[in-house]
């Protein structure tokens, strides 16, 4: 196949006041830079100076779209109309972010490139029939376009070509709005805009019991201090949010909004997506990243924008499936700014 000619490389979008490296490798966010109150430039996400750290497997995640099926799949199986599939367990138990050669270890092919103004980049992927074990065949695009002076917007689309399959598509970047080598991000408060959560099992899946956040850790209904009770919640928040009391705009809903205090910076972040996944970098220990800096535990936060986790298993759960004829659309809004502060 043509795409597996394709080289890694990297892609700017710079629009004077925002710069963005791409890469096509797994359309990864290697790094983002957005002014702080100051006017000051900082890298805002984890990641590395070099794509060889993520060739060689070397990140969790950072930064990348993961797919075809963002987040678990309990014991990597599912049944799509009467017919069984397995999945490779790649997190033991269950089938994490695609498997094993997920969407993020892929190279895509580079569709389209405009600087400018607004400039934007759109990546293209084709997902074979039985890539890591998925029925049906899909054709998948990813178009980033820096929408005004501090706004990033991703599109994500993908068609289904000759039978239904499940589709669930999340952008992992790890953010630190404090600059990525700033240590943790406790001190950044966040509001969700979830009343409800899906609570998990030991590894990590959704119970299928959709549970309100009042008067639990999980409560992010008004801006709190995400080390305030992170230590109530075992590792660290990674828990997918039921995002149902937003206001929307041009047809996304308000997902988060995160804020790191001693920078100023702020992150609004909108989506049409029925949830997110809110996770706290629990498992990052040590690594070595761009400039040499270390990112330990709770270095960088994400927001997944998703379909619930294990949705094609839980009946209960808003439906992944995707037919022929049907096309999944998922928009992502990245919005920064900053606030002085009081």
């Amino acid at each position: 196949m043509a795409d597996q000619t394709q080289t890694p490389e990297l892609f700017e979008l710079n629009n004077g006041t925002m710069q963005v490296l791409i890469s096509n490798l797994g359309c990864t966010i290697t790094s983002l830079s957005v002014p702080d109150k100051d006017g000051k430039l900082a890298d805002v996400v984890l990641g590395f100076d070099s794509l060889d750290p993520y060739l060689k497997g070397l990140a969790p995640y950072f930064g990348c779209i993961v797919g075809r099926v963002a987040n678990r799949i309990k014991d990597g199986k599912f049944t799509l109309n009467g017919e069984q599939y397995s999945l490779p367990v790649n997190r033991p138990p269950n089938s994490l972010h695609g498997g094993n050669e997920g969407f993020d270890k892929k190279v895509w092919q580079l569709s389209e490139y405009k600087k400018g103004e607004n400039p934007s980049i759109t990546f293209k992927y084709h997902s074979a029939d039985g890539d890591e074990g998925y029925p049906g065949a899909i054709s998948v695009t990813a178009t980033y376009t820096l929408t005004s002076s501090t706004t990033m917007r991703l599109d994500m689309e993908a068609i289904p070509e000759n039978k239904p399959t499940i589709i669930n598509l999340a952008q992992h970047t790890y953010w630190n709005l404090g600059g990525h080598n700033s240590g943790d991000v406790l001190n950044h408060s966040i509001q969700l805009w979830a009343n409800h959560v899906t609570p998990v099992d030991e590894n990590t899946v959704p119970t299928g019991e959709i549970m309100p956040v009042k008067g639990t850790p999980f409560d992010f209904t008004s801006e709190k201090k995400i080390g305030t009770s992170i230590h109530e919640v075992g590792m660290g928040y990674d828990h997918n949010y039921v995002l149902d009391c937003g206001d929307e705009k041009s047809g996304l809903k308000h997902v988060a909004k995160v804020k790191e205090p001693s920078s100023g910076r702020v992150l609004n972040l909108w989506a049409n997506t029925p949830g997110v996944q809110f996770y706290t970098g629990n498992y990052v220990n040590g690594i070595v990243g761009k400039g040499g800096a270390a990112y330990g535990k709770h270095a960088g936060l994400c927001l997944e924008t998703q379909g619930f986790p294990n949705a094609v298993n839980q009946p209960n759960f808003p439906s992944v499936v995707v037919k022929p004829g049907e096309k999944y659309q998922h928009t992502m809004l990245f919005e920064f700014s900053v606030e002085q502060s009081a």
